[in-house]
């Protein structure tokens, strides 16, 4: 008899071909007959039986081929024929292996660096309110002067104001590599273009007013005394040792507390800036790699870096708006305080493609009224709750 057409009998007498029997038959038979084999010799003995074995020829190749000889016809009755996966069950697997690896992969990743950034955006956060609490004063740093052209027009005449808040400022008070002046923030790992959270891209802005008209210019119709108007100021930047890049917009007028019923809230801050946790390394998105923080009121400084939501969600009264956000997937999100709706106002146009209304902060008045910010003027106000603003939600 041909050894590669063996067949192994099973209890009931039947006849089945072992070569021509699929992968897993043949495994659980050469399974059995090891087991029976060791069974009756005994683990000492296994050696010498298996070395005792007939070795036949006969097949295709001419490999020699040893089979366990068992004269009482049971399942061990069985050739250990040579079980090594076939190339075309070894493609099989290794597509699989691809298929589920091209799947997962890009997930897995993009976990990861989410994970990444959001560890570095805290640890920079934490750096930046230490660093603000060493400092005297965020006011009256450097030179701003206004003139007026040839045309009558109102233009700045000098500017140093965000560079010598950077050299003279903070970094007395923050390790920094390198500063940047206004002509050369690319120079400080900044990248040309970045992508807003909602997904339009950008030119780096280079100044206050190409960060938000309105912190150059409010106007109010028929509220003149709620009207808002500042200098132009460039933007200045540097390179922290951890390997941030950050460029500093700047108002060196900026002024204390939030008392009042209703307050223009660029007045309130200092310095706003954009981060990048990687240069121009990549991907340059909000909500990723880079974000914003700002520091509010020239003493008693507060620094905020909210980073919200990536959907704005509709309008609803104060209390839904609260359980709105604690109700999202992560658990992570809550309204805005007061401070953070400040800066979310400041850098509107790379949250969201919604740039008027109001939105809901976390911040009550009283029993009946809320805190409520302005997209479309800048303007922070309270409300009754019972009304309907937007929510935004955000997270530290």
């Amino acid at each position: 008899m041909d050894p590669c057409d063996w067949t192994t009998r099973n209890l009931s007498g039947k006849a089945e071909p072992v070569a021509s029997a699929p992968l897993v038959l043949r495994l659980a038979l050469n399974a059995t007959a090891r087991a029976c084999a060791e069974e009756r010799a005994g683990i000492a003995g296994l050696i010498t039986l298996r070395q005792s074995l007939p070795t036949y020829r006969g097949c295709a190749s001419g490999t020699p081929r040893r089979a366990l000889d068992s004269t009482q016809g049971k399942p061990c009755s069985v050739a250990l024929l040579g079980l090594a996966f076939t190339m075309a069950e070894i493609l099989l697997s290794l597509t699989i292996i691809g298929v589920v690896a091209a799947i997962t992969l890009p997930s897995l990743t993009g976990n990861i660096n989410e994970r990444t950034w959001n560890t570095q955006r805290k640890a920079l956060y934490a750096r930046f309110s230490q660093a603000i609490a060493l400092m005297p004063s965020l006011n009256a740093y450097g030179t701003l002067t206004e003139g007026v052209d040839s045309s009558g027009s109102t233009v700045v005449t000098e500017d140093t104001a965000a560079e010598t808040f950077v050299t003279n400022g903070l970094a007395k008070v923050l390790k920094i590599n390198n500063i940047c002046d206004n002509e050369h923030l690319q120079d400080c790992g900044l990248p040309e273009k970045f992508t807003a959270m909602h997904g339009s891209q950008y030119d780096f802005p280079t100044d206050n007013k190409s960060v938000n008209l309105m912190l150059v210019n409010a106007v109010w119709e028929g509220h003149t005394s709620d009207n808002y108007s500042h200098a132009n100021v460039k933007a200045a930047a540097f390179e922290t040792i951890n390997g941030e890049s950050i460029a500093v917009f700047y108002n060196p007028s900026c002024t204390s507390g939030m008392n009042e019923e209703s307050y223009n809230v660029q007045s309130k801050v200092c310095m706003m800036s954009i981060y990048d946790l990687n240069g121009t390394k990549g991907p340059n998105t909000v909500g990723k790699d880079m974000g914003f923080i700002g520091a509010l009121y020239p003493s008693d400084s507060v620094v905020v870096a909210p980073m919200p939501y990536v959907q704005l969600g509709e309008a609803m009264p104060f209390e839904d708006a609260k359980s709105y956000c604690k109700n999202l997937s992560s658990g992570e999100y809550r309204l805005p305080n007061l401070d953070e709706a400040a800066l979310i106002f400041v850098f509107k146009k790379y949250l969201s493609d919604y740039n008027s209304g109001n939105f809901w902060t976390g911040i009550s008045y009283d029993a009946d009224y809320a805190w409520g910010q302005g997209l479309g003027g800048d303007r922070s106000h309270q409300s009754l709750k019972t009304t309907s603003k937007r929510v935004w939600c955000v997270r530290r």
